[in-house]
């Protein structure tokens, strides 16, 4: 994956659930990974199950039907060091936004589910600087 391309972006300020997701997913936008439209589909995904897989994270995606907008397979990441409230007293304090073309997404997924199976790993990523230390950490790798 093209770190390089990869958008990053922290905000301290309160945001909501929805304002989250719409900027993790306008991170996707601006990489050249979906079309804007893909955005409403994250939208709807949340509104059919939401995202939030524990360990203070959720990875924001579009639903099955979404595949004609993704470009090309990445991810953002939004860093929320407040926290942003995803209901039923779950507090994301990271938010990985996945476009998958055919079944990248299921390659991503997978070390994203090693990496954050540690609480550890999602707080210390919610918090860094650096991208290439979040992508090291969160991916083990940054072709």
């Amino acid at each position: 994956m093209n770190v390089e391309k990869i958008n990053i972006e922290k905000i301290i300020t309160p945001l909501s659930k929805k304002e989250a997701i719409e900027i993790t997913g306008k991170l996707l936008v601006e990489s050249g990974f979906v079309h804007e439209e893909y955005i409403e589909k994250m939208f709807e995904r949340e509104e059919v199950v939401t995202t939030y897989i524990g360990n203070h994270l959720a990875i924001p995606h579009g639903t099955d039907g979404s595949q004609p907008l993704i470009l090309e397979s990445g991810i953002s990441i939004l860093q929320t060091p407040n926290g942003v409230d995803f209901g039923d007293g779950n507090t994301v304090y990271l938010l990985i936004g996945i476009a998958g073309k055919g079944n990248d997404h299921l390659d991503i997924l997978s070390k994203l589910a090693i990496s954050c199976s540690n609480v550890d790993t999602v707080l210390k990523a919610s918090k860094l600087d650096n991208k290439n230390a979040v992508m090291d950490l969160l991916l083990g790798d940054h072709e």
